[in-house]
């Protein structure tokens, strides 16, 4: 089993990459790649430059990454109470080339912040909106207040509580 997972921010810090590359560890078995939306980096989205450099090849290999899994786990950063710039512009060129961007693959869906509500507007967003896009979201995961409940020295979850959640989560969904 192939796990492709990334968090959905562009910081060289981002904590939402640090919560999918945890996640994507807990799974049994399988071959994890992190991918790093930095790779992905392209011009700002706009059908003008969509008409004249044609469909961006860094959105072609990001399609390509998703072909690759049998399994998506996603953390999305949220900027605003929306998705990170980042995200959305390799989402919108990946969606010119094909719809359905994580072509009906099962997904994890996470998300977290530094404050209480662990990133729960943007994973509200995604939810409802991914599945058009091929997500088929088989979970979702909030871990908020990522200073308190993320130890980055070992890696993972620290508060026993929201890690067994997590855990369940994997262990019954997937």
């Amino acid at each position: 089993m192939k796990i492709i997972a990334f968090g959905g921010s562009n910081s060289q810090h981002s904590i939402n990459k640090h919560l999918a590359t945890y996640a994507a560890g807990l799974f049994e078995n399988a071959e994890v790649e992190i991918l790093d939306l930095n790779d992905f980096a392209m011009p700002l989205f706009s059908v003008d430059l969509e008409k004249e450099i044609g469909q961006h090849e860094i959105a072609k290999t990001f399609l390509e990454k998703i072909k690759s899994a049998d399994i998506v786990v996603v953390s999305l950063a949220e900027n605003n109470g929306s998705y990170s710039v980042a995200f959305k512009n390799v989402f919108d060129w990946s969606s010119r080339i094909m719809k359905e961007v994580f072509q009906q693959k099962p997904m994890l869906l996470l998300a977290t912040s530094p404050g209480p509500r662990g990133g729960a507007s943007v994973l509200e967003i995604a939810n409802n909106a991914l599945p058009r896009y091929g997500a088929q979201i088989k979970a979702t995961f909030s871990l908020p207040t990522f200073s308190t409940n993320f130890n980055l020295e070992e890696n993972k979850i620290s508060n026993a509580e929201l890690d067994k959640e997590l855990k369940d989560i994997i262990k019954s969904t997937f």
